[in-house]
């Protein structure tokens, strides 16, 4: 038996941690060649290496997304590293929270710059080799379904009381995925996008400690408070917070070949949860 992503070459950025990294692993272990991302290479390193004692192919691109020249370095290393691209999912990012009162505009752009630009920036870059790609597979008589992948929330779909910068860039990759459903699908590549609801993650995990990330040069709280989280997990039909593998598997729907005739669509993963 084969595996669903034999020979296709996957871009999974933020995937060092949490959610990306569960996403890397699902599409190594179904055959996709991964071109993991981080911030920092230590977590890089370690999921690919973790790829590779599955016995997977798989290789770092570290960096942050929102460098301007980062685009064009991701969509490089899976050209030269496997000679194609296949799978794009914009999956990197973070939360920096407030009431927009008290909202700066580093905070706003921060966001904006992660969730909305970076991945803008990213299919700006793999269009050309998407679209080379696919004049090469109808001169060879071939037939591929390329498929991206954009991460929303239902904070973009609902709002967020604290969350206008994360919210708003989370809407707008909804609108992204729906135009470029319709700009690619004459290069048969599908967009769609999952908005993920309450995941667990060392953003959202459980804790009354003050612990922070340094992200970017910004210290960002980190977790929830322990009683906020028990009475989040309550408005969840299923009972609970979802894990990195719960989101990566509806990631996997839109990478399948069994989704090659879905594009432009928005798919909750939110444990039967439809509304904030």
């Amino acid at each position: 038996m084969t595996s669903k992503l034999d020979g296709k070459v996957a871009l999974v950025s933020g995937s060092g941690r949490g959610i990306g990294r569960a996403i890397a692993l699902k599409l190594a272990s179904e055959g996709a060649r991964v071109v993991v991302n981080d911030l920092d290479a230590a977590p890089a390193e370690d999921t690919v290496a973790a790829i590779r004692a599955a016995g997977g192919e798989a290789t770092a691109c570290v960096g942050s997304v929102t460098a301007t020249d980062f685009a064009e370095r991701f969509v490089g290393t899976a050209v030269e590293t496997y000679q194609g691209l296949d799978i794009i999912v914009n999956n990197a990012g973070y939360t920096w929270d407030t009431v927009i009162q008290k909202m700066t505009d580093e905070q706003w752009y921060a966001i904006i710059d992660c969730h909305l630009t970076a991945p803008f920036r990213i299919l700006r870059a793999a269009q050309p080799v998407i679209k080379g790609l696919h004049k090469a597979d109808l001169e060879a008589g071939r037939v591929t379904t390329r498929k991206v992948v954009n991460i929303s929330s239902v904070a973009g779909l609902f709002g967020n009381a604290g969350q206008t910068n994360y919210a708003a860039a989370k809407a707008g990759i909804v609108g992204m995925t729906q135009t470029l459903a319709k700009e690619w699908g004459r290069m048969n590549t599908t967009v769609n996008c999952v908005a993920f609801g309450l995941i667990q993650t060392r953003l959202t995990a459980a804790t009354s400690d003050n612990s922070t990330a340094n992200i970017e040069g910004r210290e960002i709280k980190l977790g929830v408070n322990p009683g906020l989280m028990a009475a989040m997990e309550q408005t969840i039909p299923l009972g609970r917070a979802g894990t990195p593998e719960d989101a990566a598997g509806a990631v996997y729907l839109f990478c399948q070949p069994e989704s090659d005739y879905v594009s432009g669509q928005t798919l909750m993963c939110t444990g039967g949860l439809t509304g904030i």
